[in-house]
């Protein structure tokens, strides 16, 4: 989770408040379940209370860019109703103006879903709305390790009737993570390095989803002070603090919202004198990906190792 994406959440849970939902569309709960698709089935989300699905959702609205990227990955696209308006890969996806911050039932209900998923739901007010449609909530809070990722995908896959193809993404992806580690050839010493949230110079440290993944290399973050886990995992550094620790490598995620690049990174005062400019170790990330816990992380982990061999060169 990016620093962007944390107040966000908190202005989910002051504004959806109580949501009213009146004339409720019905659907038919007495329904026999199906045969032959592992259904019916009961999940317990991490941190959620037990979910009983009868049958395979047959109509998802999903409100989570990150839930969207998987439900196509392991085949559930199809089943796929509407998706947030930040949901913006991949381009197949059944756009739509809702708001995942801001979800509004009523509009919601306008795609008659039988499974909506959201990265949270303040209070359950969210669920308690739907539910009044016939639809189940699936909360998929935001991944804190590698770990928490691939069980989201299998998750997605048991829940959309795609239970081999989410273990196999899962699989799939962990294996490839594996190996692009295994042969990034490790450099004599430890390389620092800063990763940009914005311009302003908030960061994120070890502790986190993304900081995980630079650990994998055995990336020293700047960031991370006595504290990693301090502000969250998100704290906002000084030019001086960064100048004075000089990383070898800086990665940066604002380079579609806030276009920076190598160049403009180099060209702030005192900058040109970092050994990441100096070596041209300065890698322009894809925000989305760096943001995101879906299967394109194998992309982020590619870029990381690209940067490392680089640097250790």
């Amino acid at each position: 989770m990016s620093r962007r994406t944390a107040p966000l959440l908190l202005l989910l849970a002051a504004l959806l408040g109580a949501s009213v939902l009146s004339g409720c569309a019905t659907r038919d709960d007495d329904a026999p379940p199906e045969v032959g698709t592992g259904f019916p089935l009961e999940v317990t989300p991490p941190g959620g209370a037990p979910l009983k699905f009868d049958r395979e959702p047959q109509r998802i609205v999903s409100l989570s860019p990150t839930a969207t990227e998987t439900l196509f990955a392991v085949g559930a696209g199809r089943q796929v109703v509407a998706v947030d308006s930040q949901s913006n890969f991949p381009e197949g996806a059944p756009h739509s103006r809702l708001s995942a911050l801001t979800p509004d039932p009523a509009a919601i209900g306008g795609y008659a879903p039988d499974l909506v998923i959201v990265s949270a739901d303040a209070g359950g007010k969210l669920t308690t709305a739907l539910d009044k449609l016939g639809a189940k909530t699936l909360v998929l809070s935001d991944a804190k390790t590698l770990d928490d990722a691939f069980a989201q995908f299998s998750l997605l896959g048991k829940v959309t009737g795609h239970p081999s193809e989410g273990e196999d993404l899962a699989k799939r992806t962990r294996g490839d993570i594996d190996k692009i580690v295994a042969d990034t050839p490790k450099p004599a010493t430890p390389l620092t390095y800063y990763h940009e949230l914005d311009q302003t110079f908030y960061s994120l440290t070890s502790a986190t989803f993304i900081g995980g993944v630079y650990s994998r290399f055995g990336l020293v973050n700047i960031a991370d002070g006595g504290d990693p886990h301090a502000a969250g995992g998100y704290p906002q550094l000084s030019a001086e603090r960064i100048l004075k620790a000089d990383p070898k490598l800086i990665f940066l995620s604002d380079t579609k919202c806030c276009g920076q690049n190598a160049q403009s990174v180099g060209a702030r005062p005192g900058w040109n004198t970092l050994s990441a400019v100096k070596s041209g170790t300065v890698v322009a990330l894809d925000d989305d990906v760096a943001s995101r816990w879906g299967p394109r992380i194998t992309d982020l982990v590619r870029a990381v190792a690209a940067a490392v061999t680089k640097a250790g060169k």
